[in-house]
């Protein structure tokens, strides 16, 4: 079985146009998500709605983020672009006459209704500007450890070339 990958398909564009002050196409976006621009559309059409992003048409238009990251969850973006039930498995006959089959779909009812408890709170924890934050604070770290290493190779090229 395939993944729903729109989730987090979405939060890497919605994140993406949190940093840009100017419009994404339609064929941009397909092409950083490797998909087609149609599928892109569609899925955009749903954070529209939600009054997550807003789309100009025309030259020059394209999509931009029309929400504060800060107010937006996780959650919020799953339900936006029409995220499926959080689990595939599921009982065969919702209304068995066999006992086995009744307590069977008790025991996993109660199980997936808890995990989905869990997950819905989770989702609704995170927002947008968490994930934009979290991301930022890698960059640093990264670009920090980038330089630091250049840094140490200015310096043993000025050691060598010193002696």
């Amino acid at each position: 079985m395939r993944n729903d990958s729109r989730l987090s398909r979405m939060l890497h564009v919605l994140l993406h146009m949190g940093r840009r002050n100017q419009p994404f196409t339609s064929e941009q976006i397909a092409k950083m998500l490797d998909t087609n621009p149609v599928v892109v559309r569609r899925t955009m059409a749903g954070l529209r709605r939600a009054g997550y992003v807003r789309s100009e048409k025309g030259h020059g238009g394209g999509w931009t983020i029309a929400c504060d990251l800060k107010e937006v969850t996780l959650l919020d973006v799953h339900n936006a672009v029409g995220g499926p039930k959080l689990f595939a498995i599921g009982h065969e006959n919702g209304n068995p006459s066999c006992g086995v089959a009744r307590v069977v779909n008790t025991a996993l009812g109660d199980v997936l209704s808890q995990a989905e408890a869990l997950i819905i709170g989770k989702l609704s924890a995170i927002s947008l500007a968490d994930l934009a934050n979290e991301f930022d604070a890698i960059c640093q770290s990264e670009c920090r450890g980038i330089n630091t290493s250049l840094h140490s190779k200015q310096q043993s090229k000025s050691v060598r070339h010193s002696h």
